[in-house]
């Protein structure tokens, strides 16, 4: 009787997808990468990239090795209501980037950011879609800017600028 389903063991296909977005990614950028064109550049199915990494905000994630998820975080940080969501950004922000592991990624991708265009792009792209647009979304201001789009645009230049001269130069 032959087998049928999964073949036992590593099949690579993880990695494969991996490598297609890293590709994606630098080709195209955040926006213009697809869940659709990576799974074709690994040769699999869009499901099946689905089912290894839920939304391209993960894969973006697992394709750079990012520690976090920004929008994870976001999430957690803005839980508990506007009342202190900034002290709680600034540690949070902070608790990422003092811990080893992550501060090597993470220094790797804003050196990576400062001297290339193309992923300073990208990054710019996903702190965007991931970070500032959750932020911008639950701090709405009534007084010109109510989608908050204006002051998570602020905050977001603050902790770049912040992880620039502390852990940059």
């Amino acid at each position: 009787m032959v087998r049928t389903g999964r073949r036992p063991g590593e099949s690579g296909t993880r990695d494969a997808i991996l490598d297609a977005a890293r590709a994606g990614f630098a080709e195209a950028g955040y926006e213009g990468a697809t869940i659709r064109g990576i799974a074709e550049a690994a040769g699999v199915d869009p499901a099946l990239v689905h089912h290894f990494f839920g939304t391209k905000e993960d894969l973006f994630v697992a394709a750079m090795d990012l520690p976090v998820n920004p929008a994870v975080l976001a999430e957690l940080v803005l839980a508990e209501g506007l009342e202190g969501a900034g002290e709680r950004l600034v540690r949070t922000f902070l608790s990422v980037w003092d811990s080893p592991p992550s501060q090597d990624v993470l220094l790797g991708l804003i050196r990576t950011a400062v001297t290339n265009d193309r992923a300073a792009a990208m990054l710019r792209e996903f702190i965007r879609r991931a970070l500032l647009e959750k932020v911008a979304a639950a701090i709405g201001d009534p007084d010109g800017d109510p989608d908050g789009v204006l002051r998570a645009a602020a905050i977001g230049s603050h902790m770049v600028g912040m992880a620039l001269l502390r852990y940059v130069i």
